[in-house]
């Protein structure tokens, strides 16, 4: 059954299209995650499908009876909640519940009169607060909040009290408690440690209902959407699966439309070839057939040309010169603030060309860790030192490092005074900010707009330790993609706190866990990942494995049984060793067919591509005039187009 349905919904505001006659529908169960660039419409397609904008044509329709709830980017509450506890705010999701809570409490005193109408109210009440969860409905709210890290004391404090992270995560947890039948999700994961994160994900996997996700987490979308909405030039495309599925099917589908266009082009080439030939020719049955073929082309319905991909970012990171070995040495280091440690007695020591990241439930200390690197704070004990020839760039959560009242260009300019207006504006373009653009303030720009300013800053300076404090915040995924590309080309060091699953999977050579979930590490448990590639499944194997063994008390981690323990993002353990190589050695052998299969067919695609052209010359050439030669090269055309094809397709499945 259909829940939602998006008939040629288009919305303009002012002469600027956003979105325009985008369609899809959104069924029983279904899991939507909505992907595109930021400012393409995400966020208000979603305002579209909850009412609170109109569109300027199409219209959107809701099955009779169905609820929807939003979770918005910059969820604010409403005056009159901000003087509630966490708890009361919770329980106010509940309104009828609390309102048929009341009246039985009002009418169980009566019961003993034996007044039939109070007996018969009481019982259809009462049998309707049991069916709507009446006994369930506090023991819930208090579970979500705790499983979106509220614990007791916090549970307790006003809403006004919360930072904004804080109360975007009591906002969710309201939106999770209720249920609706269609959850719209704005960056959901925003504000989310990584234990969390998990837990939502797994949340969202059993959700009985629909929901819409909007989010930039590849990781994320990958784990708990099962359709995606791609939004680009104001249009939107369906796909069926995550993140990777729907971009892999999207690159195939944008590869056949530009090969049928091409194919197109070419026919129409011929066509009018053929026609003008005839024309030339100027005899009347030539003219007769020229006006025919031509009648038959003005009908031919034209495939339009794919669109090019947005121009995303560019960037390179290129370091100064190579530092010594041993890049960062930290002993015994340990902070707090008051009389509480924050943390204490971490060592660890960074390696030129290492990729490390960060990572451990919020508040535990990975933003102060970089401050205490970078000397923004003093140790309470313990030593840092710098190993030779460091040279250190800082990009900051907070874009902090930017002045308001510049311009985009004075920005970039007054950091690198010695560049040529040349090469900042060059470098500003590879970061989109071009034309008028640069003129901007920095005070008036997106979040998304100064994290690439700040990028671009770092870009220029030629550092060889790169620091990195969430550098993925407020990216959307083409940038992200962009960075990933740059600090995997990078010739130096990255240290780097990072919610972003996806980065760190493709990245890490090594990561630091801060307050790991399992006794004799310490504060820090350092993980050097085994698997390129793999870090963060390879991290919550080894949190499962280590968590299950102390619950057992072995010594050493168990062997992996049916159940799944508790981990990092309760990601499914990983095989064994000897699992692992016969799927390694099955996994090689069958990529060594396939690249097999792919360069027989490739060669063969060149050899038809190369046999067309060779007859298309001919045909249009010295066979122009020859009625039976032209025919003939026609024929074996038409042969080898039909080849290419099938060649094509086979090409398409081994992708």
């Amino acid at each position: 059954m259909l829940v939602l349905t998006a008939s040629d919904l288009s919305i303009s505001f002012g002469t600027d299209v956003i979105l325009e006659k985008v369609s899809f529908s959104v069924a029983e169960n279904d899991r939507l995650g909505v992907i595109g660039a930021n400012g393409c419409g995400k966020s208000t397609l979603l305002k579209l499908i909850c009412g609170e904008l109109e569109p300027t044509a199409g219209e959107v329709h809701l099955a009779r009876g169905k609820t929807v709830g939003i979770l918005r980017q910059d969820d604010a509450f409403l005056a009159e909640d901000r003087d509630m506890t966490l708890s009361e705010r919770m329980l106010a999701a509940f309104p009828d519940l609390l309102a048929a809570e009341r009246r039985l409490a009002e009418l169980e005193p009566r019961l003993s009169s034996g007044d039939d109408r109070v007996i018969r109210e009481y019982t259809a009440l009462h049998e309707s607060f049991l069916a709507s969860g009446g006994l369930t409905f506090r023991s819930r709210a208090a579970s979500t909040l705790a499983k979106l890290g509220f614990d007791e004391e916090t549970r307790a404090r006003t809403v006004a009290s919360l930072s904004g992270g804080q109360r975007t995560r009591l906002a969710l947890a309201v939106q999770l408690v209720r249920e609706p039948d269609l959850l719209l999700l704005d960056e959901p994961t925003n504000h989310l440690d990584v234990e969390t994160m998990g837990w939502l994900e797994n949340y969202l996997a059993a959700y009985p209902k629909c929901f819409i996700a909007v989010s930039h987490d590849r990781y994320f979308l990958d784990r708990v959407t099962t359709k995606t909405l791609h939004i680009e030039h104001r249009g939107a495309k369906l796909y069926a699966g995550g993140y990777t599925a729907s971009m892999e099917q999207r690159k195939i589908d944008r590869e056949i439309a530009e090969r049928h266009w091409k194919n197109q082009q070419r026919e129409i080439a011929r066509q009018e070839a053929y026609i003008a030939q005839q024309r030339a020719w100027n005899r009347e049955r030539n003219i007769i057939a020229a006006e025919s073929r031509q009648k038959l082309l003005d009908k031919m319905e034209r495939v339009e040309r794919p669109k090019a991909d947005a121009k995303g970012i560019s960037m390179r990171f290129s370091s100064a010169g190579a530092s010594g070995n041993d890049v960062l040495s930290v002993r015994d280091l340990t902070f707090g603030y008051g009389e509480t440690p924050l943390f204490s007695n971490l060592n660890f020591t960074v390696k030129r060309a290492e990729r490390i990241f960060v990572v451990g439930p919020n508040g535990c200390g990975k933003s102060t860790l970089v401050k205490l690197l970078l000397g923004k704070l003093a140790p309470k004990a313990g030593v840092i030192e710098l190993g030779y020839h460091v040279e250190i760039g800082y990009y900051d959560q907070e874009n902090q490092n930017l002045t308001p009242e510049n311009t985009v260009l004075d920005e970039l300019w007054n950091a690198y005074p010695t560049r040529t207006e040349t090469e900042i504006r060059s470098t500003l373009g590879l970061f989109r900010f071009t034309g008028d653009a640069v003129f901007r303030t920095v005070s008036v720009l997106s979040g998304g707009e100064r994290a690439r300013l700040t990028l671009a800053k770092l870009m220029l300076s030629r550092k060889n330790l790169l620091l990195l404090d969430e550098p993925t915040n407020h990216l959307d995924i083409d940038s992200r993609e962009a960075l990933e590309e740059a600090l995997s080309a990078f010739d130096g060091t990255v240290f780097a706190v990072s919610h972003d699953r996806y980065l760190i999977e493709k990245l890490a050579t090594r990561v630091l866990l801060l307050k790991p979930p399992f006794a004799g590490f310490g504060d820090l448990f350092s993980f050097p990942v085994p698997h390129p590639g793999a870090a963060f499944g390879d991290l919550s194997a080894e949190v499962s494995a280590r968590t299950a063994g102390a619950k057992t008390g072995a010594s050493e981690p168990p062997p992996q049984s049916g159940k799944t323990a508790p981990s990092l993002a309760d990601v499914p353990q990983q095989p064994s060793q000897k699992d692992r190589y016969l799927q390694a050695k099955q996994a090689a052998s069958a990529e060594r067919k396939r690249k097999s299969a792919l360069d027989r067919l490739h060669a063969e695609a060149e050899r038809l591509e190369a046999q067309i052209a060779s007859a298309e010359e001919e045909l249009y050439g010295s066979a122009a005039a020859d009625y039976t030669r032209a025919a003939e090269l026609d024929t074996l055309r038409i042969s080898l187009e039909a080849q290419l094809m099938s060649v094509y397709e086979e090409l398409e499945e081994l992708k």
